[in-house]
């Protein structure tokens, strides 16, 4: 990895903040805070993030069509996706209409069967259920051609995403998306469940329920984080609030979950989520059907919580291990990969849908690479992808649009489906964009390091400080560190498989326990001297709290 340390601030820009230790006014520098009033505002996190929701874009429209629909008791489906913001989203608006008098259902559809976003078998079944009003949450912005079928068959629909709007706008009766390219939304980043849940607060608000939306926070933190969106601005607000809804949350299912695994009440936090909640949430999705995510979302009977709960701990068991299985098949596919691959791809009838994602993640963690995993089957080729900052997959997959059937997704995470003869020239093209938009760029990844310190001078305040600039995640990552000539006292291996280590490090008469996930094949030297790059953290052992260092990479000193 490369290690760059982020320029320092002035003098004068840090002597602004009076009541900060300079050491943390550089990492609010360092995330664009250069003022006590941004940093006030940044740290608080508080209801002057909260956007109004009226600011919507056609979220008028889609409040009095909701309320005429609620009025006259329609039937409304909300018409969600398979991931675990698709999922909250969904459990969000479908019991918020519910508490306004909303005759509402959910439908999630079948990842391999329907793929992800509005499809017309999908509408046709809601249509047959006698609806007469979709919604779509974390879908639909790249629907056109499905909202317009659903028009023939007399359903209306009002699109909710966050996506990128590509190609045509969906001719619906609202979209709500602040990517819009004439949204007046101030804040564009939200995740799917940000944005219904923004449309159920407009709703609150227009039924005298104002604030009520609140108790929804907790599924809302969830499928943020999931989603990876930054945690910044109105998102920071959304997960902070959210979290303390989640440590005290009263759903069944997500009180199953922690009885199923290591997590505890109090003690959930945005890693809490990515690792284990996530995780769990998604893999019902990828190997079987979203809907039991939904259903333990929702659920008001111990007995299902539980019996879910225990569903989920074993589809996450088997997405580990096919993630495994198929990320060897792929480098199996892809070998050599040489120096100068711009990027990755490999297709097969082997690759699983639901895990493709996955795998492309892997590689790129791996190879510094975008990596796309397309299965082939009869009816045509379905892929993932994953990229880099470096590299916008949805802008590389626009220019490929006249070889797709479909495609949608994020700058670093996409999908597409495409017929199986494009499939080959479909590689040649993203081959030939990823050599032309990385041409002269150092493919490596690197590490951004908020400062370089001594490891003893970090005592005293500055863990409590680092807390404030929580919730970290996407766009908010804790504060980095480097510290230069550390003595190793001990370090040896811990794992399953030996992959993780532990350090014991001592800096001017200060010891510090250390560990390093999957870092253990940069220990076989025994260094008595390392330079190392960390994060702090808190561990909760035996109730208390314990402080160590996260490694995120080390090196032998140069001398010692």
């Amino acid at each position: 990895m490369k290690w760059i340390i982020l320029p320092p601030a002035l003098p004068e820009d840090l002597n602004q903040f009076t009541d900060i230790p300079p050491l943390m006014a550089q990492c609010l520098y360092n995330r664009g805070i250069i003022n006590p009033a941004d940093a006030d505002l940044f740290l608080t996190a508080d209801e002057r993030l909260n956007h109004d929701p009226s600011l919507l874009h056609d979220g008028a429209k889609a409040v009095a069509r909701i309320m005429r629909a609620v009025h006259g008791k329609e039937t409304i489906a909300v018409f969600g996706d398979f991931d675990a913001d698709g999922v909250t989203a969904t459990a969000v608006l479908v019991q918020g209409l519910q508490k306004i008098g909303g005759k509402v259902i959910p439908y999630i559809p079948h990842r391999v069967d329907e793929g992800h976003g509005l499809s017309v078998p999908g509408l046709q079944k809601l249509h047959e259920q006698g609806v007469s009003l979709v919604i779509t949450v974390d879908c639909g912005i790249t629907g056109s051609a499905e909202v317009e079928k659903a028009q023939e068959m007399g359903l209306e629909t009002i699109v909710t995403d966050h996506h990128e709007p590509i190609g045509e706008i969906p001719k619906a009766i609202a979209i709500t998306d602040p990517k819009l390219p004439d949204s007046r939304y101030p804040f564009r980043e939200l995740a799917g469940v940000g944005v219904a849940f923004k449309l159920l607060q407009a709703l609150f608000n227009a039924t005298g329920r104002a604030g009520q939306e609140n108790g929804f926070l907790d599924l809302v933190a969830m499928g943020t984080v999931a989603d990876l969106v930054p945690l910044v601005d109105e998102n920071r607000y959304l997960v902070k609030e959210g979290l303390l809804k989640l440590n005290s949350t009263r759903r069944l299912g997500i009180n199953a979950i922690i009885d199923c695994t290591r997590l505890e009440l109090g003690h959930i936090n945005t890693e809490s989520i990515s690792y284990t909640l996530a995780p769990r949430l998604n893999a019902t999705g990828r190997l079987d059907h979203a809907s039991v995510s939904y259903e333990l979302l929702t659920t008001e009977s111990p007995e299902e919580a539980k019996k879910l709960a225990s569903n989920l701990e074993t589809s996450n068991s088997e997405r580990q291990r096919l993630s495994e299985q198929f990320t060897d098949f792929a480098e199996e596919i892809l070998t050599p990969i040489g120096p100068d691959t711009p990027l990755l791809m490999a297709s097969s009838p082997e690759f699983r849908a639901g895990i493709n994602g996955l795998v492309a993640g892997r590689l790129v963690d791996k190879y510094y690479r975008p990596a796309v995993i397309v299965e082939m089957r009869d009816e045509g080729g379905t892929g993932s992808t994953r990229s880099l900052p470096e590299f916008n997959i949805v802008s590389a997959l626009s220019e490929c649009r006249d070889l797709l059937s479909h495609f949608g997704g994020h700058a670093q995470a996409a999908g597409f489906t495409a017929p199986n003869e494009n499939i080959e020239l479909l590689r040649h093209r993203l081959l030939e964009i990823a050599r032309r938009d990385l041409a002269g760029i150092e493919l490596q990844p690197t590490i951004n390091i908020d400062s370089e310190v001594s490891l003893a001078s970090l005592g005293g305040e500055i863990p409590r400080f680092i807390d404030r600039l929580e919730p970290f995640g996407q766009g908010n990552i804790p504060p980095t560190f480097l510290s230069r000539k550390v003595k190793v006292i001990d370090s040896y291996e811990v794992g399953m498989d030996g992959d993780h280590v532990k350090f014991k490090l001592n800096d001017k008469g200060m010891v510090w326990d250390a560990i390093g996930f999957r870092l253990n094949h940069l220990n076989k030297s025994h260094p008595p001297f390392i330079d190392v790059v960390y994060n702090l953290r808190s561990n909760n052992w035996g109730g208390r709290e314990l402080l160590e260092l996260e490694i995120i990479d080390f090196a032998p000193s140069e001398q010692g």
